[in-house]
């Protein structure tokens, strides 16, 4: 298992806007695909707790479920690498947590969320340009992701007035499946 830190700060956009991002980056061929399987007890304790349990499928045979918990200036995550036949398993049929970390509940899947996603340097944190697509929508979002929480604040408003992005808040990916209505 491996541990770190997560601290994010992220914003909706436009595909209008997303677009010129990519553009004024020059990131047009650097698209890739995630795919995010959410999970959570029938009656979505971990949403509850502000704890999120997903399986990322980044390339193939790069798998991983990770746990994230909440902290006051982001979130704690813990990964479990996976091969592609525990990774079905455990999508068709869920799994009980304490397999892989100290909980012990059993969950199932809520849904899936694929994440066409850039990436670039910016400052000292990571941007990352998202085009999201779940249950038939899709979004766009801005996302950085840095070491420092303060620093990182200010860089993340300072990126979005000088690209004359709104600042809104922004709802997590994992909530956007368990909050789904049908």
């Amino acid at each position: 298992m491996t541990m770190n830190t997560e601290i994010e700060f992220k914003c909706p956009i436009n595909e209008k806007q997303y677009n010129r991002l990519v553009k004024d980056f020059e990131l047009e061929n650097n698209v890739f695909k995630q795919t995010n399987y959410y999970f959570d007890t029938e009656d979505k304790q971990f949403q509850k707790e502000g704890t999120v349990l997903r399986i990322r499928h980044k390339h193939p045979n790069h798998f991983k479920v990770t746990l994230k918990t909440k902290t006051p200036q982001g979130a704690l995550e813990s990964h479990v690498f996976l091969n592609q036949n525990q990774t079905e398993n455990m999508i068709q049929n869920g799994f009980n947590v304490k397999d892989y970390f100290d909980i012990d509940r059993n969950v199932i899947l809520f849904g899936r969320l694929d994440n066409y996603r850039v990436s670039t340097p910016y400052k000292d944190g990571e941007l990352f340009f998202d085009k999201v697509e779940y249950f038939g929508h899709v979004d766009f979002e801005v996302e950085y992701e840095v070491d420092n929480y303060e620093q990182g604040k200010n860089d993340f408003y300072e990126f979005l007035a000088s690209n004359n992005i709104e600042v809104k808040p922004a709802l997590r990916k994992s909530n956007r499946i368990l909050n789904y209505k049908k």
